[in-house]
């Protein structure tokens, strides 16, 4: 007797595949810092005594690159980011090297956003004219309030003062300016001060908007593991007061004419970041330098990686012309749809429904189960041209992300 095989069967044993691949982006890791923030959880080493190995570092990030270019062979890098750790503390002659290296050895697009993350504090503001010159032409800086008792409880090196010079120095140079702020802040333990309060937070954020910076980015301060503010946590405002400050923030800049296109990513029209909306569409992004994760797409499989995260033993596999990979793994077919909607539904404005296949390589009825549960819980509304988180959906991401989760779509 002759087995009969289905076509669904025999296309639902094979990996899928892409029809074409997602833009691509370069990001750098410069992992140095000046002093580790009680906050911070990204791999970032304090620079004891102002030591670098910059030259060597610089070498290694290039060798990174050449090693990594057979798996993205041809393809055009459509934005650059350097971030850290503190990036601004590399020469504008090391940043120029960098680039002159990605110019030559990757087919870069013409205008290609290039973006640098900075901190404010004036002996970095006077290399903002050596960037520009080197080609940055996108400063983010790391201001997170301008108030001097929130930036010494947040373990800052720089004061408000400082803040507000670094805005006009880098408005001097750039045309593209981003500033990082955070709210739901501790206070100056010193001072005998509370938690931040609405009226500090709004202070915040309209000196920011008084700049008429293209880009702002406001982010609520979460006490993430491994951080010491994790271990020791500080006095932070409650849940209804951290909420009425995301409220406040949004109206003030919804007012002030910039758009909220991502959960904490605040544009004027047409200024948004091309570097993170390619993150957050599931774009693919080669990283290089110690710790740096990596998304690359082929035509049967996606792929994850992630640089060896100790900058010591980065130099020493790149020395030796080694593959700096600390881990690398593939994408398998369940995550990659959850992977897509983690990422896709930060955007306010959702995305286009056909963008799921194109960048998963699965239909989206491969999540129709969970898009139905979503749709019926009020998280997001849906046509057959698009897919939007619900203002209850942005709210409460975490809940909506929950059902698309891998272990979900198995159920």
């Amino acid at each position: 007797m002759t087995a009969v095989i289905s076509l669904s069967s025999i296309l639902g044993s094979q990996a899928p595949r892409l029809q074409a691949l997602p833009p691509l982006s370069l990001y750098i890791h410069l992992p140095w810092c000046v002093k580790k923030c009680p906050y911070c959880d990204f791999n970032s080493h304090e620079a004891r005594n102002g030591n670098l190995p910059e030259e060597d570092y610089v070498a290694a990030l290039i060798r990174d690159l050449e090693t990594a270019l057979p798996q993205i062979w041809g393809r055009k890098v459509v934005s650059v980011f350097f971030g850290g750790g503190t990036p601004s503390l590399f020469s504008a002659r090391s940043i120029d090297t960098i680039l002159t290296a990605v110019r030559t050895l990757l087919p870069l697009e013409h205008l290609a956003e290039v973006t640098l993350e900075a901190n404010p504090g004036t002996v970095e503001a006077q290399k903002f004219a050596g960037f520009r010159a080197a080609g940055i032409n996108r400063l983010s800086l790391g201001i997170q309030s301008f108030n001097p008792g929130h930036l010494q409880a947040l373990g800052r090196i720089h004061d408000g003062d400082e803040a507000r010079r670094a805005v006009e120095i880098a408005q001097k140079n750039f045309d593209n300016v981003n500033l990082d702020l955070m709210y739901a802040l501790p206070n100056n333990a010193t001072e005998n001060a509370t938690e931040q309060t609405l009226d500090e937070a709004r202070q915040d954020i309209t000196t920011a908007v008084s700049y008429g910076v293209p880009h702002i980015s406001a982010y609520h301060l979460t006490l993430e593991p491994n951080t010491l503010f994790h271990r020791y946590p500080p006095l932070l405002p409650d849940d209804d007061l951290a909420a009425e400050m995301q409220v406040m923030i949004e109206q003030t800049l919804a007012y002030s004419g910039y758009v909220n296109y991502e959960t904490s990513a605040f544009a004027q029209p047409g200024r948004e970041s091309r570097h993170n909306l390619n993150y957050w569409l599931f774009g693919d992004y080669l990283g290089i330098g110690a710790g740096a994760h990596s998304k690359i797409s082929f035509a049967d499989k996606i792929i994850r990686q992630m640089r060896c995260k100790q900058p010591r033993e980065y130099l020493a596999k790149t020395a030796d012309a080694e593959a700096p990979l600390q881990e690398q793994h593939e994408v398998g077919r369940d995550e990659r749809g959850f992977e897509f909607m983690m990422n896709a539904l930060r955007l306010t404005a959702g995305f286009a429904t056909e963008m799921f296949q194109q960048r998963t390589g699965l239909p989206l009825t491969a999540i129709q189960q969970q898009l139905n549960e979503a749709e019926r819980c009020g998280l997001i509304v849906r046509d057959h041209q698009r897919i939007t988180p619900t203002l209850t959906g942005r709210r409460f991401l975490n809940d909506l992300l929950q059902i698309f989760l891998p272990e979900k779509s198995k159920t």
